[in-house]
């Protein structure tokens, strides 16, 4: 896991370079090795489906977005199901993943929820006089998405 966590690490970085969302690579990484994919042959077709996609993408524009909101409604439904897996009752856990939840749906992207889950989750371990237990690394991704924040903020 850590070779693969590696790669995606790398895979973000030069993504980030060329303006891709710095999650995505992290999602289809995971959806690789979850379905089995532990060589880089996953990776290998991925990126000639990806290839492809850009010449299908004008034909996939065509299709009116009546027709393809009952599909997100699907995959909503299907990301919903992953809340059921959180511990309600454990703070600490709770209110990241509901800011989390809440800022992907109101802002529309992935990145700023799990943005918003770091920071209420410092802030909960902050309160709870737990701030002992937030790994440093965690603290600065967190300071740099307020920075961000803060920036979108006044830009």
């Amino acid at each position: 896991m850590d070779k693969a966590l590696f790669a995606d690490a790398i895979a973000t970085s030069v993504g980030a370079i060329f303006g891709t969302s710095n999650t995505t690579t992290y999602v289809e990484s995971a959806a690789g090795i979850g379905v089995g994919g532990r060589t880089g042959l996953t990776s290998v077709v991925t990126t000639i489906l990806f290839l492809l996609a850009i010449f299908l993408a004008p034909i996939a524009g065509l299709v009116p977005a009546a027709a393809t909101a009952p599909a997100l409604i699907v995959v909503g439904i299907m990301m919903m199901s992953s809340f059921k897996e959180i511990k309600w009752d454990d703070l600490n856990e709770a209110i990241p993943a509901f800011f989390a939840g809440i800022f992907m749906a109101l802002c529309y992207s992935i990145s700023y929820g799990i943005a918003t889950g770091f920071i209420f989750y410092c802030i909960v371990k902050l309160f709870k006089k737990e701030g002992k237990d937030i790994h440093p690394i965690l603290y600065i991704s967190t300071a740099l998405f307020i920075l961000n924040f803060i920036i979108l903020a006044l830009v």
